[in-house]
């Protein structure tokens, strides 16, 4: 694998690997569907964290349309998210969240462009890096709801970065899948599950000095 400091640009995943968001993002989704099942939202928690890159968008759909089989529920999904939303955006502008290990890191790598591209809402996204004093590391922030695949394909073009020049880091199959089908060379971070699926990994950027 070409070495990291020679990539022209780098693309993060945001939860995982910039923020330790998960348990929050989990216990937005039981706050949100509190007056469901307890059985249906477990069910929903399973596929959020095996599917931690996908957006919420299409996780409510999934709940709603494989979980409770229910039709006609694109105002409802909308409704759901939106709250969801409001939650993150109370919840997540804690700095002590931030992955330091990843940060310090880009903070001492001027040279490379960083993206985050993640499934996260994007406005919602843009809002949490303001707040949190991170926006100005990164030349941009994107999110949901475009799928990541489409994400990271959007930006390759617009910045028309060779793709030998690139890579993805993150913590999600979704993220070695959005990786792999824009042919850029994928690392994971932070996950068990990638460290024994794929032979790129970092275990901690400190190690990179």
């Amino acid at each position: 694998m070409k070495n990291l400091k020679d990539r022209k640009a780098i693309l993060w995943d945001f939860d995982g690997v910039i923020i330790n968001s998960m348990p929050i993002r989990e216990r937005g989704f039981r706050e949100v569907l509190s007056n469901y099942p307890k059985d249906e939202v477990d069910e929903l928690i399973d596929f959020h964290t095996k599917n931690a890159g996908l957006s919420r968008y299409v996780k409510f759909e999934y709940f709603f349309k494989n979980i409770r089989i229910e039709s006609n529920t694109e105002k409802k999904e909308a409704e759901f998210a939106k709250h969801f939303s409001e939650i993150m955006k109370e919840m997540l502008i804690n700095k002590d969240l931030l992955i330091l290990d990843v940060l310090n890191f880009i903070k001492k790598t001027p040279n490379i462009n960083m993206h985050i591209v993640s499934g996260s809402d994007g406005k919602e996204l843009n809002y949490l890096c303001e707040k949190l004093g991170i926006e100005c590391l990164f030349t941009s922030i994107d999110g949901s709801p475009t799928p990541k695949v489409n994400l990271v394909k959007d930006l390759l073009n617009n910045y028309k970065y060779n793709k030998d020049e690139v890579c993805f880091i993150g913590d999600s199959i979704n993220d070695y899948d959005a990786a792999n089908e824009n042919n850029i060379d994928f690392i994971g971070y932070n996950s068990v599950e990638l460290r024994l699926l794929n032979e790129n990994y970092i275990v901690s950027f400190n190690e990179l000095d």
